[in-house]
């Protein structure tokens, strides 16, 4: 039995782990790099393996981290089944449809400009072609349920508390006599959300693959948390201007929505025009509440009595482009929460083009922003940004939520490994070079375990 990691090694994007287990082989998770132009990059490049020899897939959820390269392991020749839970089944259809339709409209714009210098023209990396067939290899399961996938291969799903659906693989397997159970933790989500259940570790495992995407440091308290956003949101009243949330479609979009409509009264949210701004967070509000039996009893119990549109009656969804523009002839009192959440694309980039400018805007980020990207480098401060080839000066205020994130602190993945008998090798990933070394420290210290942090491509035998 041999590992290779494929991705996700150093970086918290493009999560791919390579598993073979006698003349099987399998991967774990299949995702889009995304940052640093030099990652991007690797999305074009040949995989480390041939994809037509891959028997079959395990996903662990639904953000193009982990999803996003499924339709190019397609296109290059995978035919075999891919193995999730059946809400991220729901969510992948819309997230990668999504993710199709800005490829072909980036490449379409792109190549207009090769065009007219006369350089060759690029071509998608993936279409809607790739993403309907790989909806077409999805196998369901269901939490906490064991199946067998390949001959000595057997899965079984635990709740990572993530996003929906957002699940830790546990994987048993044989090869010749041997038995040994690998445990991927995915995206560990926070102990404390508005809606989602708690993650639930392993009893044992004999190897750990565990995300370190906030490895070397806690978020804020629940309490302090809602108390900042309540500042928030009073400072960008007070400011006149917009208050704009570059939002994940999937998890933190429907988490701000459910806390919204939990304060409404305490945080004077009437006052505002609220617009959800995003195709694929509307379409994935809906796949949430659908599935509303994955919510934690307390967010049941809400939801059953009460309807979204009631909790929030100045909640605008603006699916169309048309109604998108118009948001941008309001110059005071509205929250727009659009995508990508690391404004690496999507409306709210137009949003922030005729917003940043202007020092009474407020821009509260809510999640994790990646190296290389353009939420990371307005949480950094940057004074000059370029959208849609015009410079913009940026003299709003911006605001970090780190108590929102949807991946738990040091002392909550500590704590997850420590939950797992007989204190199994553990393998740091999906996390930067700090990440992984703060977590590996505090390992170390709590259980005198030695993680290591492998690179992208190495191999460990099991």
């Amino acid at each position: 039995m041999e590992l290779t990691f494929c991705g996700a090694a150093g970086v918290v994007t493009g999560s791919c782990h390579h598993l073979q287990v006698g003349d099987r082989q399998l991967l774990l998770d299949c995702g889009l790099f995304q940052g640093h132009r030099e990652e991007e990059a690797r999305n074009i490049q040949p995989f480390p393996f041939d994809a037509r020899a891959i028997d079959a897939v395990v996903l662990s959820h639904a953000h193009l981290d982990h999803c996003g390269r499924l339709p190019v392991l397609v296109r290059r020749g995978f035919n075999g089944p891919i193995h999730t839970h059946r809400a991220t089944i729901d969510l992948v259809r819309v997230l990668l449809k999504d993710a199709a339709y800005l490829e072909q409209a980036d490449v379409e714009r792109e190549n207009r400009k090769r065009a007219a210098r006369g350089e060759h023209l690029l071509k998608p990396l993936f279409d809607i072609d790739d993403v309907e067939a790989v909806m077409g290899l999805m196998c369901p399961l269901e939490f906490d349920v064991a199946e067998e996938i390949l001959p000595g291969v057997t899965v079984r799903l635990l709740p990572a508390g993530h996003i929906l659906g957002a699940a830790s693989i546990v994987l048993d397997l044989q090869e010749r006599g041997r038995r040994w159970r690998l445990v991927f933790s995915g995206d560990v989500g926070p102990r404390t959300t508005t809606l989602l259940r708690e993650p639930v570790p392993p009893d044992h495992a004999d190897v750990v693959l565990l995300e370190s995407t906030y490895g070397d440091r806690n978020h804020r308290s629940r309490e302090d948390t809602l108390r900042e956003i309540g500042q928030v949101l009073e400072a960008a009243w007070e400011a006149g201007g917009n208050l704009l949330v570059p939002a994940f479609a999937i998890g933190r979009t429907q988490e701000l929505l459910a806390l919204f409509a939990s304060h409404r009264k305490s945080w004077n949210l009437d006052r505002w025009h609220i617009f959800l701004d995003s195709p694929m967070a509307i379409q994935a509000t809906a796949i949430y509440l659908r599935h509303s039996e994955l919510f934690n009893d307390a967010a049941q119990a809400f939801l059953d009595r009460h309807d979204l549109h009631d909790l929030l009656p100045n909640l605008h969804e603006t699916p169309d482009t048309a109604q998108s523009m118009q948001i941008n002839n309001i110059r005071r009192g509205a929250i727009i929460l659009a995508g990508a959440g690391m404004c690496t694309g999507g409306r709210i980039l137009h949003h922030l083009r005729h917003n940043l400018w202007r020092k009474e805007t407020q821009v509260m980020i809510i999640g994790y922003q990646s190296e290389g990207t353009l939420g990371r480098r307005l949480v950094d401060g940057v004074e000059m940004v370029r959208l849609f080839g015009e410079d913009i000066r940026v003299r709003a205020s911006v605001h970090t939520i780190g108590g929102l994130s949807a991946h738990a602190g040091q002392d909550e993945l500590a704590a997850w490994y420590g939950a797992i008998g007989g204190r199994p090798p553990v393998h740091l990933v999906h996390g930067e070079q700090r990440g992984r070394d703060g977590l590996a420290q505090r390992l170390r210290a709590d259980y005198g375990v030695q993680a290591s942090t492998p690179a992208y491509g190495e191999r460990i035998q099991l």
